[in-house]
């Protein structure tokens, strides 16, 4: 049976991953130390197989016995959460990593690191190839977790390179489904809550910058076929679909029947314009592609959201 660490195990995508692993019949060891993640993410998870461990993964990193897999999820991922917690996510994505990385290389275990769209900034190519190098503003409010992720990729391909680590990265794009925290600020977790309660939906800007939304359960089979891959380059999984974050509002409002009008807020700085993967690698090399339609993502993320409102 392989034995697999999700470090932020309890956050949105790492309990997806810690649900996909345990049917796949590994042992799952998840570790978060819930400043994000909460455990409602996991409850359901009364398995032998499964064991949840509170920790900071900045701290050094003790597993007894072997580990085959160590996929490093822990971070803050909404702009909202890493704006209010800006040195605890520069510590994660260098100091977690670099421990995470180091627990690889002590187990002999492939590393998979969770990286981010982001990493591109505010781009200047479109659509994004891994190739692009990006276009980031380090010294500005998002460039702690941008810049959090660059390094972590750097510090990954060194692991590689020096220590002959198995590494994998997947660069995620915006990815939406059941266990989002309502209102984290995002578009989705943001708007779907607001139209349940007919409340107005907050756009940013004026709605033209784009998306590309891909729902849970592609990513997480993306990710784990990365995981099983022979490739150490950093390889693209989100839904090329693209649209604006007014069309994702409007959308919202007509999935959810809601009698909901829609505001405009100033833009964020450094907000990135515009956002689609090109996932040419992802078919190529892992044979994936996403298979969940946007009104299929929707009606299931929605009616998650509806149970937990209590919104019939």
């Amino acid at each position: 049976m392989p034995r697999s660490l999700v470090t932020g195990g309890a956050g949105f995508l790492g309990s997806h991953i810690c649900d996909y692993l345990l049917k796949k019949g590994h042992e799952v060891i998840c570790m978060d130390n819930l400043s994000t993640g909460a455990i409602a993410n996991i409850e359901h998870l009364q398995n032998e197989q499964f064991k949840f461990v509170k920790h900071d993964v900045t701290e050094y990193i003790y597993v007894a016995g072997s580990i085959d897999y160590v996929l490093h999820f822990a971070s803050p991922a909404s702009p909202m959460d890493y704006l209010q917690m800006p040195i605890q996510t520069l510590k994660v994505g260098a100091l977690g990593t670099h421990k995470a990385l180091g627990l690889a290389k002590e187990k002999n275990a492939t590393f998979l690191l969770a990286s981010t769209s982001e990493v591109y900034g505010d781009p200047k190519e479109h659509p994004q190839r891994e190739d692009y190098w990006g276009n980031v503003n380090p010294v500005g409010p998002r460039g702690v977790y941008d810049e959090a992720k660059r390094f972590a990729e750097a510090l990954t391909m060194a692991y590689h390179r020096f220590h002959d680590v198995d590494t994998k990265i997947v660069r995620i794009f915006n990815t939406y489904g059941p266990r989002m925290r309502p209102n984290d600020g995002r578009a989705i977790p943001a708007f779907v809550p607001q139209a349940l309660h007919n409340a107005s939906l907050t756009v940013f800007g004026d709605g033209s910058q784009t998306r590309s939304f891909c729902y849970v359960d592609d990513l997480v089979e993306g990710i784990y076929r990365m995981l099983m891959s022979n490739e150490h380059e950093p390889v693209n999984i989100g839904n090329p679909h693209e649209m604006t974050i007014k069309e994702m509002a409007e959308t919202v409002i007509q999935a959810t029947g809601s009698a909901s009008k829609i505001i405009y807020k100033p833009l964020p700085v450094d907000d990135p314009q515009i956002r689609q993967p090109d996932i040419t690698r992802a078919k190529q090399l892992l044979g994936w592609q996403p298979q969940v339609g946007l009104e299929e993502g929707l009606k299931r993320t929605i009616a998650w959201f509806r149970a937990l409102s209590g919104k019939n």
